[in-house]
């Protein structure tokens, strides 16, 4: 691959399940700090290495562009959906190289968990071909990488955000982005008790939450009429 050109398309993968703003708030941040053209926001279908979601994958992506509808920059990009089978990422990725061409930036976006986890992924070594990676990091996260993991990064990580502007992949850049306490296992569990999730997630996905009960009780929302449920205490 030869130079990078155009500014930098990145991607994000989960389940959204459903989505909140511990997923929206680093996006912007992403966005911004690095200068992206679009990041975009890939709900998957079959997650190979965890529980699959409660939500069918329909309507998790329509909570998403829901979601991302009134930020700029954000796109939700369903290839993942599209196919059958486990969503591996090195798939993805090629793909979407094939798409973008060999020259422009793309970064495939991962947590810091997620990183220090890379030896277990399916063709962990060929991520760093199609992509940089960029590695969201937040305070307090000071748990040690494997050795091995080690030894391969410090041959690809990235002094300056920069770098990944000048080639189309190979450098692994680590983003600070801010601490959200917020987890979609939180909002399942408020919303199966009947509680509202309001100022967890964007107003819109609460909403359509709260009136069809999908993860549990259905809720009169504040936002679209006069009465409240009660919470079910069961």
């Amino acid at each position: 691959m030869t130079a990078g050109q155009g500014a930098p398309v990145a991607l994000l993968g989960g389940t959204f399940d459903p989505v909140h703003y511990g997923h929206l708030r680093p996006a912007i941040e992403l966005l911004e700090g690095l200068g992206l053209s679009e990041l975009r926001l890939v709900p998957g279908h079959v997650p190979p290495h965890r529980p699959q979601p409660r939500l069918d994958a329909a309507m998790r992506c329509a909570l998403l562009e829901t979601a991302a509808a009134d930020i700029p920059g954000l796109v939700v990009d369903r290839r993942e959906l599209m196919r059958s089978g486990p969503s591996y990422t090195v798939d993805t990725l090629a793909g979407l190289r094939r798409e973008l061409g060999p020259d422009r930036p793309l970064c495939f976006v991962m947590g810091s968990d997620a990183f220090r986890g890379l030896m277990q992924w399916h063709r962990w070594r060929e991520l760093i071909g199609e992509a940089h990676l960029v590695v969201t990091t937040r305070g307090g996260d000071t748990a040690p990488m494997p050795e091995a993991l080690a030894e391969w990064l410090a041959a690809r990580r990235a002094r300056h955000p920069g770098e990944l502007r000048n080639a189309p992949a190979g450098r692994v850049w680590f983003h600070p982005v801010s601490r959200l306490e917020i987890s979609a296992t939180a909002i399942r569990g408020l919303l199966a008790r009947g509680f509202s999730v309001q100022g967890l997630t964007p107003d819109t996905v609460w909403q359509r939450l709260a009136a069809t009960g999908l993860y549990g009780y259905p809720q009169a929302s504040r936002a679209t009429g006069p009465g409240r449920l009660h919470p079910h205490y069961d």
